[in-house]
């Protein structure tokens, strides 16, 4: 890129830091200090508010920058992550957001210990959190990576890991001063940057097309060199059975784990009622359906527009395929349209990633002081000491999420949130499921649940193609490939839910009928609720 594009983006990129610096700093200024200020922002927060926060939570860099990315390279079957993303809305709408809003307080553990011993529960809740923020943290480090290593030519490593470092203690930053109100309030800012740059781009591309979208996905499957191939199911996920199982193992992960993930989760508790939060979902499915039908247009036009070859050539994943576009429809490299358009996408593409590593950081870090703090304390701590922890909190996971996005830098973004999707639905949701539906659930049953679903998923990723024995993989010289797919969700996901049904069986514990009926009548009505 030229020194064009790097001023302008950078001016613009700096812009945005400036004013959500400017919100955390007056955010911080004005709080109380209180465990409900730092985790739920007050719970002061309307449904139309809180829906434009979890759009901005949720339309992170995998959608923006590594789903468009996958659907240019490889046509339909990149369309899986756009369906699965937003399907799983529905299990939140109908399944989670109202019950989780009236039985819990900050986490998801809090749903669970309702009616179960609370510290083994809490101590396996808050585990499971933190390792599924801190994957979903790993994908918004290589997808500010990618971003950067663009802007500055693509050839320096070192910008790269400065970028991932810088991106890292904004976000500390961001959580250790503002909490859940400054947080809320830049995803609300990203959502409508995004959103808006997002629908300007989508029309340029019809433009380019004259609003025909057949002559769109014809000229994309011509460009790409497969044809009709292109077009139809088969190109990734359906060479051998292998890619057929992968398949059905990362819809699996898609459909079912945005409603175990630690960051959507405590969305909810910023509203003051259950109708505010399933309101707040309303909003939020509007918003992203909107954004992910644009994705669909936004990658085939990178197909048809630039071509697969020139995709790849910038990064291998697919990660640029947003801003090389927008560079492409301002009028090209040297062009005054080409180097605004790009800038802003850039700046957006940033402001999209800070937001999301912001949202993720706070959810982990209230598990860690919430949870794991609270609970290895036998007499618990004051909420101020608490709140303090989750501060410091924050810092270890930056300093983690830091040190694995430097390692998993040329991965598909996209690709890394559907391994911390397969994560958060085999060891969240059969527990939360279990929690809130089954009268005869135990303590026994929610550890194992959460260890029977965690362990698994985390063990076959490290077996997995993605670590190891292919060119593509983290470690390439080593060969520790053992399970075939891809994501673990196929096996994972149905030993989280038939661990937790085991240890509950054979669990001598006799479930406590007062706790579940309280619970019960908690989560319908929303009485006594926090």
């Amino acid at each position: 890129m030229t020194g064009e594009h790097q001023t302008l983006a950078l001016l613009l990129f700096s812009a945005f830091v400036a004013v959500t610096l400017g919100i955390t700093t007056w955010v911080s200024r004005n709080r109380r200090g209180s465990a409900e200020e730092f985790y739920a922002g007050g719970r002061l927060f309307s449904p139309m508010e809180n829906g434009f926060a979890i759009a901005g939570d949720y339309m992170s860099a995998a959608s923006f920058l590594g789903v468009t990315g996958l659907i240019a390279l490889f046509g339909y079957d990149g369309l899986l992550y756009v369906v699965g993303f937003l399907v799983a809305w529905l299990v939140v709408l109908f399944l989670v957001a109202e019950l989780v809003r009236n039985c819990g307080r900050f986490t998801l553990a809090d749903v669970v210990a309702a009616r179960m011993r609370e510290r083994p529960v809490r101590i396996a809740a808050g585990t499971s959190s933190v390792t599924v923020s801190v994957l979903y943290l790993v994908a918004q480090m290589v997808g500010a990576g990618s971003l950067v290593a663009l802007l500055l030519g693509g050839t320096s490593d070192a910008a790269r890991a400065w970028t991932v470092i810088g991106v890292g203690a904004l976000m500390v930053i961001y959580v250790s001063l503002g909490g859940m109100r400054a947080t809320t309030w830049i995803q609300i800012v990203k959502a409508v940057l995004l959103l808006g740059g997002t629908i300007a781009l989508t029309v340029l591309v019809l433009m380019r097309f004259h609003g025909d979208l057949n002559r769109l996905l014809l000229t994309a499957a011509e460009r790409s060199g497969h044809g009709a191939a292109f077009l139809a199911p088969g190109l990734k996920y359906g060479g051998d059975w292998t890619a057929r199982f992968d398949f059905i193992s990362l819809g699996l992960a898609l459909v079912l784990g945005t409603a175990g993930l630690p960051h959507i989760l405590s969305r909810f508790y910023t509203v003051p009622t259950a109708r505010a939060a399933r309101r707040s979902v309303v909003w939020a499915v509007g918003l992203i359906g909107g954004f992910y039908l644009m994705t669909i247009v936004l990658g085939f036009g990178a197909a048809a527009v630039l071509g697969p070859e020139a995709v790849r050539g910038s990064n291998a994943a697919g990660n640029t395929a947003v801003p090389l576009l927008a560079l492409d429809l301002g009028g090209g490299a040297g062009s005054t349209g080409g180097t605004v358009l790009f800038a802003i996408v850039a700046a957006v593409a940033f402001a999209t990633i800070l937001a999301v590593v912001a949202g993720i950081t706070l959810a982990s870090s209230a598990s860690v002081a919430h949870d794991l703090y609270a609970s290895l304390r036998r007499q618990g701590g004051k909420p101020r000491r608490e709140v303090a922890v989750a501060r410091v909190a924050a810092v270890g996971v930056g300093v983690v999420a830091i040190a694995l996005g430097l390692l998993a830098r040329d991965l598909n973004v996209a690709f890394l949130v559907g391994l911390a999707f397969a994560v958060a639905a085999s060891a969240n949701l059969p527990v939360l499921l279990y929690s809130l539906f089954w009268r005869g659930f135990t303590t026994r049953g929610a550890v194992w649940a959460v260890y029977g679903g965690l362990v698994p998923a985390v063990v076959l990723v490290v077996l997995s193609p993605v670590v190891s024995g292919s060119p593509e993989s983290l470690f390439p010289g080593i060969d520790l490939q053992y399970f075939p797919l891809q994501n673990p969700g196929l096996v994972s996901i149905p030993l989280g839910f038939l661990t937790g049904w085991l240890g509950t069986v054979t669990s001598t514990e006799v479930p406590d009928e007062a706790k579940h009926a309280e619970t019960e009548v908690r989560s319908l009505t929303g009485a006594g609720a926090a």
